[in-house]
This record gives structure tokens, C-alpha cells and sequence, in this order.
């Protein structure tokens, strides 16, 4: 943890009460004391030299604190509107690391429509350490008071879900968890800080696969989580110094960069998202189309009611079965078949067979997580020629 020492800064107050797309430049960034560089340079030495004996200036060794990665997590911290940030290696590492404040013998509750990584972690690692996790959808928030117990540390949320694109009510399954004792994690990775901010609806933790939107340039692994509270920090904090599974600083300073452009990339990739999405509903050669952007989505409402925007991914059921979902995956030019999502550029992908392939087939065919079932993450390209793209690959894969 740095000193405040090293970072005070008589402007801090003020950028935190500045429009998101000001935080985003400005937060964690202070021009180098020696130089003058107004863009803080990149800190790759591993120790830091000491005044005397435990005496510096806020950093000591790498693992511990590195000036890049805290600039970094002050910079999500003000965007998620938190005070505490603290980056992991991996958004799987920041999972284990809060699965691991918790005590032997703890219980959590999970949205069933869960990250696979998550999944796996919780029903393969999760579980060996003493910790159970139970699987419940959130469709109604009222379902989490049916399965908390006295042994109930967690509640874990997406929200939108992968890849149905769920909504779960944050502020109401807040509420209940706290009513119980219980702390909230939401993962916000679809919706990145400039669509919501779980933690001014109830939220205890805010975590983010920075990976994916945060850092948008599919260059970075890398995870992080956000608090304001203190007890939750420190007890993070202790295990991020003693597990270990930070990331290098040069992760951080990229990812860093890659935020300051958040707000734009946002914007383009829900305009996008919202045109695809309309052009998909629109096609004979569609199933069904899930979009929270888009009326016919049962939780339409919850979306612009907790939400500030729609955000870049859409998940649809092209009208054949795995055959023809493949036909449509080798036709796209723009799209990239791949897995991971949120980069500037537009990528799709089979679910069941790739990101949630680890995810039981009784369990996908429950969620309803079909063969048929591609989900796309809007890049920022032009959007005419993506939702051409789109259209053109269904023509050739479906044939009426």
C-alpha cells in the first residue's frame, strides 16, 4: 500500500467531482516530479531505494506497491465510483483472491448464469478449499433469501449475465444480502464503470475482468476490484501483497492507457450494438435476439432503470443448429471468431462449445445455452459495415 506521502495531490478532490470522461484522464495520473512528464513514466524496477532502514517513499518492493499499478487502481477506483482499487493479475486471480479472505466452511450464493471461469473455480477450486457455493437465478431477487444460510459470506452477481445477458437487480439483492449479513460482489465486466456502478446501488465489491472493456485494446490479462470498504480493502490488500497474483507494471500502464478512452469506446460500441441488435430482430433468418437495448427484452426496464446504457455485447439464436451457427462464424469478415470480448475490435463466438465449455450440458441446456447460440462483442468499427457484415453471413448460413 503507498504512503500518502507519494501521492498527495492538492487537485485530487477536484477530479473526483469532475464528468467521468475528466476522471478518466486525470485520476492517478501526476506528472513525474523529476522530469515533468505530463504522462507519469512507466516503473519497472522491482525495489524501490529506502531514506533508512523502513523509511521511503511509499514503495518498497513490487509485489508489494509499484507507482504504475497504483495509478492504475486509483484510476478505476474514481471511475467505479470507489475509494480502493487494487489490481490482480487476472480477473480469475481476483476471484480467488476474495473467495480466499473468506473463512473454511463459508457459503456463497451464485448467479447460475455465470462467467465459465467463475463457474469452474467455484464447483473445481472453491470447493476443495471448504467453501460452497450455491447456484440460484436472479431473475427475481426474492430467490436469494431461499438459499442463504447462517455460513452465507457472499452473494456473487453479473449483471448482464454471460451470455444470456440476464439482468439481476442490484440494488435488491442488496438489500436482502445485507439484511443477512451478507456482502455483495457484482462483476461488472459487460458494462464497464461508464454503464453502472454497482456500488452506489448497495454493492460491497465491484470486480472487473479489465481484460476485456477497461483496458480494450485485447493486449492486456488482467483483473481488478474496487471498494469503499475499509475492512474489505485492508483483508484484499494483505492477500493481494501475500498471494502474490499482481500484475507487471507494464500490464498496469498499458491497461492504464487503454482506460483514458473508456467513455468514447463505450459510446461506439452500444451505437453499434443497438443497430446490429435491431438488424438481427428484423432477419427471417434469426431465432431470437438478447439485447437489453432492445424492448423485447423481458428485463428491458431493469436496464434503463440501473443502467446508463446497453452496452456492446449481443447474444442471438440463428434459426438452424450447430451446423448452421458455424456457417454463420466462417462467413463474418469483420467479426473475429475468438474468444474474450470488449476490444475495439468485433469478435463472435459459439458459447457452448467454447467460453462455456466447462459448464456442464445439463447446466447450459437449463441456462439455455444452445448449440444455436452465438454471442457477439461489438468492436468500434464503422457501424453500417458491421451490421452489413452481420447480415451478409446470415444469408449465406441460412438459407430460406
Amino acid at each position: 500500500m503507498a504512503s500518502a506521502k507519494y501521492f498527495h495531490d492538492d487537485h485530487a478532490e477536484h477530479i473526483l467531482q469532475a464528468k467521468f470522461g475528466t476522471r478518466a484522464i486525470h485520476a492517478g495520473q501526476h506528472p513525474d516530479p523529476v522530469t515533468g512528464a505530463v504522462i507519469p513514466p512507466l516503473s519497472l524496477s522491482t525495489t524501490f531505494k529506502q531514506h533508512s532502514a523502513g523509511e521511503h517513499n511509499g514503495f518498497d518492493y513490487s509485489r508489494s506497491g509499484n507507482p504504475s499499478r497504483h495509478a492504475f487502481e486509483t484510476a478505476v477506483a474514481a471511475l467505479e465510483g470507489a475509494k480502493y482499487g487494487l489490481a490482480f493479475s487476472s480477473g480469475s486471480a481476483t476471484t480467488a483472491t476474495i473467495v480466499s479472505s473468506l473463512p473454511a466452511g463459508s457459503h456463497i450464493v451464485s448467479v447460475n448464469d455465470v462467467y465459465g471461469g467463475t463457474y469452474r473455480y467455484f464447483t473445481k477450486v472453491a470447493s476443495v478449499l471448504g467453501v460452497e457455493v450455491t447456484f440460484v437465478d436472479l431473475a427475481d431477487a426474492a430467490n436469494v433469501a431461499s438459499v442463504i444460510r447462517p455460513n452465507t459470506k457472499l452473494v456473487w452477481v453479473e449483471t448482464p449475465t454471460n451470455p444470456t445477458l440476464r439482468l439481476v437487480d442490484i440494488k435488491a439483492v442488496a438489500e436482502i444480502a445485507h439484511k443477512h449479513n451478507t456482502k455483495l460482489v457484482v462483476d461488472n465486466t459487460f458494462m464497464s464503470p461508464f454503464f453502472q456502478n454497482p456500488l452506489s446501488l448497495g454493492a460491497d465489491i465491484v470486480v472487473h475482468s479489465v481484460t476485456k472493456y477497461i483496458n480494450g485494446h485485447s493486449d492486456v490479462v488482467m483483473g481488478v476490484a474496487v471498494t469503499s470498504n475499509e475492512e474489505i480493502y485492508t483483508k484484499l490488500a494483505f492477500l493481494q501483497n501475500s498471494i502474490g497474483a499482481v500484475p507487471s507494471a507494464f500490464d498496469c500502464f498499458l491497461a492504464n492507457r487503454g482506460l483514458k478512452t473508456l467513455h468514447l469506446r463505450m459510446r461506439q460500441h452500444a451505437l453499434s450494438a443497438q443497430a446490429i441488435a435491431e438488424a438481427l430482430e428484423a432477419s427471417p433468418r434469426v431465432e431470437n435476439v438478447i439485447y437489453p437495448g432492445l424492448p423485447s427484452h423481458p428485463q428491458h426496464d431493469l436496464a434503463k432503470r440501473q443502467q446508463k446504457g446497453f452496452g456492446g455485447m449481443i447474444s442471438f439464436r440463428i434459426k438452424g443448429d450447430l451446423a448452421t451457427a458455424n456457417a454463420f462464424l466462417r462467413h463474418v469478415k469483420f467479426f473475429t471468431l475468438a474468444e474474450s470480448l470488449g476490444g475495439v475490435e468485433s469478435l463472435c463466438e459459439l458459447p457452448a462449445t467454447m467460453t462455456h465449455g466447462s459448464v456442464s450440458a445439463e447446466d447450459r441446456a437449463t441456462l439455455g445455452i444452445t448449440e444455436n447460440l452465438i454471442r457477439l462483442s461489438v468492436g468500434i468499427e464503422d457501424t453500417e459495415d458491421l451490421v452489413a457484415d452481420v447480415l451478409a453471413a446470415l444469408e449465406a448460413a441460412v438459407k430460406l
